[in-house]
């Protein structure tokens, strides 16, 4: 009966049907939801300083300028650091906390997964409780600890406490559950390592998962003003979030102008974000899906 009520209509056309108008009907209001704040803060970083007062505002730029952009290079050479030296900071510590926690995260993952051992199941439930708790609820504690490792002015210190991400290793370990036991135990047979398992079986079938954890990791260190402003006193060890918004929080209390450049800071600090979303987006989906028919 099911194959009979679909043999007129197929699922994926590869050409524009009628019955998808109903489809797009429904999906037009939530993309241009989520898509017009992005494309208002790309208009607003080019916007002429008449344009960005302007009342009504508006959401195009009539005439675009750079001149946002070099008030902000202008602005940033009057420091003791050039900027070259904060954007080397943020990639190291974001390269960094990246990898690491992807690293630690698969690991975990397949160690509670597919790994019996006793306390399993109560360190998965620690990380659960991890969940609840913002970051702010433990900036004292963590400050504590790092204060207590000597880490301070270190660029451990910006990259150690944001290596754990409690959501990144649920999401990763729901993908690992449903990796064939069967496929593990012919692994063994074959004589395979439990790295090797890790690397050629759990990676390459968690690439999804993957891909999202990587996101939202990026998302957290990339935009981190934390660790640079609680833990780091030095300014050549600064991330460029904090130089950022140091910048164009003094430019903006003192001068009208300054609203120009927070609004070139804005976009620069999202880009990063959009570009990795943009390449990764496919596996992102997946991960969607899989939830959904899980």
């Amino acid at each position: 009966k099911i194959m009979a009520a679909y043999s007129g209509h197929k699922m994926n056309p590869d050409k524009f049907e009628k019955g998808q108008i109903k489809i797009y009907l429904l999906v037009l209001p939530m993309v241009l939801l989520c898509g017009l704040p992005i494309v208002f803060i790309i208009f607003h970083a080019f916007k002429p300083m008449e344009e960005l007062f302007a009342f009504p505002p508006k959401f195009i730029t009539t005439h675009p300028t750079l001149d946002n952009f070099s008030k902000l290079i202008k602005a940033s050479r009057t420091g003791s650091n050039p900027l070259s030296k904060y954007v080397f900071n943020s990639i190291l510590v974001t390269v960094a906390v990246v990898a690491g926690s992807l690293l630690f995260s698969t690991m975990a993952a397949y160690a509670l997964s597919k790994m019996k051992f006793k306390g399993a199941r109560t360190m998965m439930n620690i990380n659960q409780i991890a969940l609840m708790f913002v970051s702010c609820a433990v900036m004292i504690p963590r400050y504590l600890v790092v204060n207590k490792l000597h880490m301070i002015d270190t660029y451990w210190a910006e990259i150690l406490p944001l290596i754990a991400l409690p959501v990144g290793l649920f999401l990763i370990k729901q993908f690992v559950d449903q990796v064939p036991d069967s496929l593990i135990e012919a692994a063994y047979m074959d004589g395979a390592s439990e790295w090797t398992i890790y690397r050629k079986v759990v990676i390459p079938l968690t690439k999804p998962a993957i891909a999202t954890a990587a996101i939202l990791v990026f998302q957290q260190v990339w935009a981190n003003l934390e660790t640079s402003n609680y833990y780091i006193n030095n300014d050549s060890l600064k991330n460029l979030a904090f130089y950022m918004n140091t910048l164009t929080s003094a430019s903006t209390s003192n001068t009208v102008a300054g609203q120009g450049m927070a609004a070139a800071a804005s976009l620069i600090m999202f880009l990063p974000n959009l570009i990795l979303f943009c390449i990764l987006q496919n596996n992102v989906m997946n991960t969607m899906a899989h939830s959904g028919i899980k």
